[in-house]
């Protein structure tokens, strides 16, 4: 499969990060983060599904959480400052982040958005996310993710 750069990945090379890309076959019968890290050869707490939130009084952000569980919306609530949150629907999910559903990432968005990414993201040495589309990851340190999306750690993901 022939990897096109894409705007996460430019974002990336502009600001001097080491990062590796991994490619994957596009299946319709199962696309699922957990899916996806079985495809790149990864663990799936390793591999960060990133999601669009919107909070009742801060508005739009993005949630990463890894692909072995879901994400908790009212920790990330309380995170943010907000009484509430609620996943943005997936039609505005484009418009928002210029990224269509299965290759969301926070790297390279439309328009800048605040970031939460799960404290677990701390205990690899590199994380996957989404490289802006279906079918690539990019594998980068974490303090680099933090440092590049302006992302702020808390405990946001629930296990299954």
């Amino acid at each position: 499969m022939a990897v096109r750069k894409t705007n996460a990945v430019r974002m990336l090379e502009r600001a001097g990060v080491s990062h590796e890309l991994r490619s994957y076959e596009i299946t319709l019968d199962e696309f699922t983060a957990v899916r996806v890290a079985e495809l790149i050869g990864l663990p799936p707490a390793q591999v960060f599904k990133t999601l669009a939130v919107r909070g009742e009084t801060t508005g739009p952000c993005l949630a990463v959480v890894p692909a072995d569980t879901d994400l908790d919306l009212k920790a990330l609530a309380a995170t943010r400052g907000d009484r509430r949150a609620a996943l943005v629907p997936l039609r505005e999910v484009k418009p928002l982040t210029g990224y269509v559903r299965g290759g969301v990432t926070a790297l390279g968005t439309r328009k800048r958005l605040p970031v939460v990414l799960d404290e677990s993201a701390k205990g690899f040495e590199r994380i996957a996310v989404s490289a802006g589309v279906k079918g690539l990851q990019v594998l980068l340190r974490p303090d680099d993710y933090l440092v590049v999306t302006g992302a702020s750690l808390a405990a946001i993901a629930r296990r299954r």
